[in-house]
């Protein structure tokens, strides 16, 4: 009989969009485009709900771009970290194995709960892979929404995570 080792999972990740921002094409450097008002507001919405739900991340890791940045700081406003740290791998077309890298370091500091905010398709891509294994484009999050992966130690964590949390914004609102 072969015995299986179940897979430890070390570190809880929050995948979160930015909030609704200014359209496409109304600024010179897209980089700059911020959250309009109602992006604000359903961002706090959002940010509140998960304060009341209990959760608190050690740190959140940002796009650089502006409305990932922004949304950053109201989960930050929010009470839900202390610690905002830009991160540029999260930038549209970032790197996952950047990101795992820097989780392998950060889960050898024992460290347990942390949220990334940036984009689409990057977020959901790199979601699914860390689940799947592999990408087939169908999944999709939307503005201010929330993933939740477990994640094992981060050398194992393709196809080795498990999704315990999807959910639209309004179903936090």
């Amino acid at each position: 009989m072969v015995s299986s080792t179940p897979t430890e999972f070390l570190t809880e990740v929050y995948f979160i969009r930015h909030g609704i921002a200014a359209e496409r094409g109304t600024y010179v450097n897209d980089d700059q485009r911020p959250l309009i008002e109602k992006g604000m507001r359903r961002t706090r919405q959002v940010a509140e709900r998960l304060g009341e739900l209990g959760l608190a991340f050690e740190v959140i890791l940002t796009s650089p771009l502006l409305r990932a940045t922004q949304t950053a700081k109201i989960l930050q406003q929010g009470g839900l970290s202390n610690r905002v740290e830009v991160f540029p791998p999260l930038a549209p077309g970032g790197s996952l194995p950047q990101w795992l890298a820097w989780l392998s370091t950060w889960q050898q500091a024992d460290s347990q709960c942390l949220a990334l905010v940036g984009h689409e398709p990057d977020l959901s891509e790199w979601a699914q892979r860390l689940v799947v294994g592999s990408i087939d484009h169908q999944w999709t999050l939307k503005k201010a929404g929330v993933v939740g992966l477990r994640v094992p130690v981060a050398e194992g964590a393709i196809a080795h995570s498990e999704l315990f949390l999807w959910v639209p914004p309004r179903f936090l609102l």
